[in-house]
């Protein structure tokens, strides 16, 4: 049987066709000068016909490597096709879209938009405030601290005054008017103690052998202490009553007694005295008798009793707010102080050089100025904007004070007010006229009770505000998330961190799959055995739980956001090797006992060599297919993590995040064109990666069509 070199045999066949060109052309250039008898002769129809190749000649074999014939098969598949151009599609938008998009995935876009905000915010004042009279009248912390109770304690029992000890002196608060008061300090002198208990009587040294009184002398006590403290007695009783002493420093005993009714420290008082000390003794409240005023204090059992002294007025307090009728007008600092002290006296007050009058009206005080002209009102309520600036006109302050006051005598919690505030413009900022004035729009307000004593006063303004969830316009194609951030943008950088991770994920996977399964099936043995039951292990890890865990761990630490993309790649990607590790495996344990490996064996190469340069390539179909495969659901596996917050966080955007963003009933009904778009790429990537890799296993395994 004759045996033919293929090579050879082409080049000859090339030859030929050559040389028949040739004779054509030559013929035609004859038949061109002679017309044509000379190849007419050969050829009378002109036709150029050639000799036929029969059906078994070698000629007829067309040689394709196998790259070519792997791809022209590909190519033949129409889904692989498709798949491979929506993959090339996806990569261009990703990656090369972001480099001419006028946005970038975390700016935030604003506008300006007329919402129902909240205006103003009214309460009604039911705590003092306390304004300097004199600074250098030094008043008790605790007096301080204890103003509004005590005052409440005086309107309950409808007193005008009130004194009281202190920790370091006496106080005495006294009404000046409604919602008016002055805390002032007071200079004290014991003069009884009463009650019951223990009462130090005084201190007796024996040097001097004299009694250091801390009440009033008492006849005879000298002489029958220096006789106990001879006779090393504890105690004595003199006119029935019992002493006790006690050692204390450099030869001096402290002197105490029973206490039992009143014990004076000065001069005896009358009973008159007596009676008034026995009924204010109930409540420690003080009392007047005989012209001057006395305090009580408790110490322990024993009541003591101060004459209050001279009065220094420390503070005035009052339940009023200060209104000037012109927006933003300033105030001296004492014309507070000034005004609520002539409140209830002359009417009159001056406060940086100006003069005034103060005159009381239905809760309220009216003030004008020297012109009679209207300046300033205090009144019970404190109405400021929102945020509390002091910036409302006068009027629309009285008016929602009255409306609060028709709500509170009505019993009712909510109410609407019509009136003129401030006109705005497009873009948020108050309209003024010529003369500079504000140009004033009337607006419904509504009056709201937030807490007792607090209203929310609601109204329609211009803000400048985050533009979220804005709808699909040509400055947003594709409308904006919660975050005001540009959708088209994220969907962009999305997709490059969610392609980058199913692409990094899956090399980790086919690494360590390559080289743990590559080691298994050379060596087999214990080798093998051990490597198959770490397979084993790894394919019963729960890789959800595992990752639940892992992103709690992450949310603890407050772990930077690329460092916990690059901890979740590297996490997917250890979890998934085994499946990779088993199919080459297989593989290898197939081919290892083949001629070309007893070839590398004789030859002498290195076992590393033999395993990824003669073994691991003839695995490579095998491992593109699996690859390309596994890439679909390791993006599937990102956007579930990145949907439940355990994956990639915000503000870096993946597909999983930009769903997670609209995760609740009610957003995912409104805001459709967020979802819908994202979840279209998602479902196209899987899929055409999924047709990429059936066509792949169709052209390196042309069989499966069979």
């Amino acid at each position: 049987m004759a045996t033919y070199d293929l090579n050879e045999v082409l080049k000859k066949r090339e030859a030929e066709k050559n040389a028949a060109a040739n004779a054509k052309n030559q013929a035609n250039a004859g038949w061109d000068k002679v017309n044509g008898f000379a190849a007419a002769a050969e050829d009378p129809q002109h036709t150029g016909a050639q000799e036929p190749i029969a059906l078994d000649d070698v000629s007829r074999v067309k040689v394709l490597s196998p790259g070519r014939q792997v791809f022209k098969r590909f190519v033949r598949n129409r889904l692989a096709v498709t798949g491979s151009v929506i993959l090339i599609v996806m990569f261009l938008f990703s990656f090369i879209g972001p480099l001419f998009y006028a946005y970038g995935q975390k700016q935030i876009f604003y506008k300006f938009d007329k919402q129902n905000v909240n205006y103003a915010l009214a309460k009604q004042n039911t705590a003092f405030n306390g304004y300097d009279i004199d600074p250098e009248v030094a008043l008790d912390r605790t007096v301080v601290n204890a103003v509004n109770s005590n005052i409440k304690k005086m309107i309950a029992a409808e007193q005008d005054h009130m004194v009281g000890v202190g920790e370091t002196g006496g106080y005495a608060l006294r009404k000046l008017g409604d919602g008016i008061y002055v805390l002032s300090s007071a200079e004290l002198k014991q003069v009884a103690v009463t009650g019951s208990g223990s009462i130090m009587i005084g201190t007796y040294s024996q040097v001097g052998k004299k009694i250091e009184y801390a009440v009033a002398p008492i006849e005879g006590l000298e002489e029958a202490v220096a006789k106990a403290v001879a006779a090393k007695q504890e105690s004595l009783t003199l006119n029935g009553v019992t002493y006790t002493l006690k050692r204390g420093k450099a030869k001096s005993y402290e002197i105490s007694s029973e206490l039992s009714g009143i014990q004076y420290t000065g001069e005896a008082l009358d009973a008159g005295f007596e009676s008034a000390l026995s009924a204010a003794a109930a409540d420690l409240s003080g009392f007047e008798y005989g012209g001057k005023s006395y305090a009580l204090s408790k110490d322990g059992q024993a009541i003591d009793v101060y004459e209050i002294g001279e009065i220094r007025d420390g503070k005035v307090y009052s339940l009023y707010t200060l209104d000037t009728i012109e927006v933003g007008q300033k105030v001296a600092d004492d014309f507070r102080t000034n005004a609520l002290l002539a409140a209830y006296d002359t009417g009159e007050f001056e406060s940086d050089g100006q003069k005034y009058k103060i005159t009381p009206a239905e809760g309220a005080l009216i003030v004008t100025d020297a012109s009679g002209e209207e300046f300033a009102e205090f009144n019970s309520f404190s109405v400021r904007r929102y945020s509390g600036e002091d910036t409302m006109e006068y009027s629309l302050k009285k008016a929602v004070s009255e409306k609060i006051e028709e709500m509170l005598a009505a019993g009712q919690k909510s109410g609407t007010l019509v009136h003129e505030i401030p006109q705005q413009a497009e873009d948020g900022s108050y309209m003024k006229d010529e003369s500079g004035k504000y140009i004033m729009n009337e607006t419904e307000l509504r009056i709201t009770q937030r807490l007792e004593g607090e209203y929310v006063i609601n109204a329609d303004q211009i803000n400048y505000v985050i533009d979220t969830f804005a709808s699909p316009s040509s400055k947003h194609v594709l409308g904006t998330d919660g975050d005001g951030f540009d959708m088209l943008a994220r969907i962009m950088y999305g997709g490059r961190v969610s392609l980058m991770v199913g692409f990094v994920v899956v090399f980790i996977e086919t690494f360590l799959g390559v080289i743990m399964g590559g080691m298994a099936g050379y060596f087999g043995g214990w080798v093998d055995n051990l490597i198959m039951r770490m397979v084993d292990i790894f394919y019963c890890l729960p890789s959800m739980p595992i990752m639940i865990i892992l992103g709690a761990m992450m949310d603890a630490i407050r772990l930077d956001t690329y460092k916990r993309l690059m901890v979740m790649m590297a996490v997917l990607g250890v979890l998934g090797w085994a499946g990779v590790a088993r199919l080459v495996r297989g593989q290898i344990l197939s081919l290892r006992e083949q001629e070309f490996m007893v070839a590398t064996e004789a030859t002498g190469i290195r076992i590393k060599d033999r395993i990824f340069k003669h073994l691991v390539p003839n695995v490579m179909p095998q491992l593109i297919v699996t690859a390309t495969m596994g890439l679909g659901g390791v993006i599937l596996t990102e956007s579930t993590l990145s949907f439940l917050g355990l994956g990639v966080k915000h503000p870096l955007a993946t597909w999983g995040t930009i769903i997670n963003s609209v995760s609740s009933a009610s957003a995912i009904k409104h805001y459709a064109f967020i979802w819908i778009p994202v979840g279209m790429l998602i479902c196209l990537t899987v899929i055409a990666f999924n047709f990429v890799g059936d066509g792949l296993r169709d052209a390196y395994d042309p069989k499966a069509k069979r």
